[in-house]
């Protein structure tokens, strides 16, 4: 039976925790949340990993069990620089990313810095770019952003209890006590923070966007929830990018591959990973 252990390590001064399986000598998968999750949407995956790879599923700064200091920015790109401290501190060399929602763009982060050290990437539903003069986008994220969407956020859970809930097409296993577990483990603040910075740091996504040549080479998997009302539209620009990417369309399935068809997802993950 596979073990997984739950660590903490000192970033930047502050505890990120982490879940971490399989032998050390192993080759390295690293899987990263979006919002309003944490690294418990891959709990499904992580086990079943354990046996061939060291994975390791952080909770950034503010999600999950990490710290929550007040008066942290939570900014995507200082979640990225935790996130190459993190992999610096751990040591993991030639790794595999995993990366779903606003982790893509962190992760994604990290393997335009460090190409060389990042041997596969591993996508399910996220994006690396500017939405600004997306009209479908920018008047939601211009709602959800300001004070509306700040008392929504901290005082009534809506990241989970409403937009996450609506992005899940199947809820057979998104069920009420899976999502009191995210619940429990919210932090309304540093999800608005991310609703506010889906615009706000737009200049920041067009940097990494302008770099997207320094993956294309790298081998890909794009595994993408076809019924995502906000993603599933965006798989045609990720074909585009890379030169090497598979790519397995899950047709009932909605925003979180991880939460919805973890099971089905692995034969497809692991044929990638054992290439």
């Amino acid at each position: 039976m596979v073990t997984v252990h739950h660590r903490y390590a000192t970033v930047r001064g502050r505890q990120l925790f982490y879940r971490e399986a399989g032998p050390a000598s192993a080759p390295a998968v690293v899987l990263l949340h979006g919002f309003p999750a944490s690294s418990f949407m891959f709990r499904d995956l992580i086990p079943r990993l354990a046996d061939r790879y060291h994975v390791i599923a952080p909770d950034h700064l503010g999600f999950g069990l990490s710290d929550r200091p007040p008066g942290w920015s939570y900014r995507p790109e200082d979640q990225a620089r935790n996130l190459a401290r993190l992999i610096e501190t751990l040591g993991l060399k030639d790794l595999t990313l995993v990366v779903h929602d606003y982790g893509g763009p962190i992760g994604l982060a990290y393997a335009l810095d460090h190409p060389e050290n990042v041997r596969r990437l591993v996508l399910f539903n996220t994006w690396m770019w500017s939405f600004a003069g997306d009209r479908s986008v920018e008047w939601v994220a211009w709602i959800l952003g300001g004070r509306l969407g700040r008392y929504l956020y901290e005082r009534r859970g809506f990241s989970v209890r409403v937009m996450l809930r609506y992005a899940v097409a199947d809820r057979r296993r998104y069920t009420r006590a899976v999502e009191r577990q995210y619940l429990a483990a919210l932090d309304g603040h540093a999800t608005w923070v991310y609703a506010r910075e889906i615009l706000g740091s737009s200049a920041w996504y067009d940097g990494l966007w302008r770099r997207r040549d320094r993956i294309a080479r790298t081998p890909a998997i794009l595994i993408w929830g076809m019924k995502d009302p906000a993603f599933a539209r965006y798989l045609p620009r990720w074909r585009q990018v890379f030169e090497q990417a598979e790519v397995v369309q899950l047709a009932d399935c909605g925003h979180a591959p991880p939460e919805e068809r973890a099971p089905e997802s692995l034969p497809f993950l692991t044929r990638f990973l054992e290439r």
